[in-house]
């Protein structure tokens, strides 16, 4: 069981509590084991919409599988903002350096910031608040135009909403990409990565619709991505016509086919067994090609 507790401070922004909460919460009730945990200084604790929230002083005893995630405050600057006791701030160092996962988001990186926890890494913050971040903090590397960052388990997001991307990354880094896409499906929101990277997984690249056919035959597409899927049978499993399936499929990625989408998946985790070593042929086989022939006709296509 993996605990996620989220350090509420005065003037919390309702929804860089909320958005990481509800994926987190999301995932849990898709079968992973996940419990919430919300402390607080000095409870209740008042948000900055004005709504009054409960929260405990007592921490849960945390190991390295599990994440603390410090949502941002309203406050014209991190200066005006709360200033977490010592006390918060030692259990942040102290999680870290037992191998623990933190996280922030907007305002919320000043928080790992006092603790020591920026120093040497990559992170980021609301744009209004970039500028002192990097003041405060000199030793931290502030990246702007980015939704979040990731540096030596330390994960902090940009503006309000940005923590929902933020926690949809560390579903899909714990437990993989499908499950990420599916939280987003369920959450009715765009599945979205880092600014800063080139290109997503097709996972989450293809997942940005709303049709509940195309994303059920995605599901079964991304689980056994490396087995034959004939049309008919995933047609017939979507209760539609092969036409009908290829229409809807197509309009809601983009122009891709379902064997397209198949082909897409396949050579990604193609390309990622061959920058870990592995041979031409085994990573064909392992990705379900009978032999590197097609793979590599599809690298070549890819790279065109």
């Amino acid at each position: 069981m993996s605990r996620v507790v989220f350090v509420l401070l005065p003037e919390v922004h309702l929804l860089d509590l909320a958005g990481p909460v509800q994926v987190f919460d999301s995932a849990a009730h898709l079968g992973r084991p996940y419990t919430l945990h919300y402390v607080a200084e000095r409870p209740p604790v008042r948000s900055a919409q004005g709504l009054p929230l409960s929260a405990g002083t007592e921490w849960p005893a945390l190991d390295a599988e599990d994440l603390v995630v410090v949502p941002g405050w309203r406050a014209p600057t991190l200066r005006g903002g709360p200033a977490p006791g010592e006390d918060v701030l030692r259990r942040l160092r102290r999680h870290h350096a037992a191998g623990g996962t933190v996280a922030s988001v907007c305002a919320g990186a000043d928080a790992l910031g006092r603790a020591g926890l920026l120093d040497g890494r990559r992170c980021t913050t609301h744009h209004d608040l970039q500028d002192e971040l990097a003041a405060r903090h000199p030793r931290a590397t502030v990246v702007r135009d980015v939704l979040f960052t990731t540096d030596d388990r330390v994960v902090t997001s940009a503006g309000i909403a940005s923590g929902i991307d933020l926690a949809l990354h560390l579903v899909a880094l714990r437990h993989g990409p499908a499950l990420a896409a599916r939280v987003a499906r369920t959450m009715v929101v765009h599945a979205r990565r880092n600014g800063d990277q080139p290109q997503a997984s097709a996972m989450l690249r293809h997942r940005s619709h709303l049709d509940d056919t195309v994303h059920r035959v995605q599901d079964l597409i991304d689980a056994r991505f490396a087995e034959p899927l004939p049309l008919a049978a995933l047609a017939s499993r979507a209760g539609v016509s092969e036409r009908t399936l290829t229409r809807l499929f197509t309009r809601a990625t983009g122009g891709l086919t379902p064997l397209r989408y198949q082909q897409t998946l396949r050579l990604e985790r193609a390309e990622h067994l061959l920058g870990q070593g592995a041979t031409a042929e085994s990573a064909a086989r392992e990705v379900g090609f009978e032999d590197a022939r097609m793979l590599r006709r599809l690298r070549s296509r890819a790279a065109r």
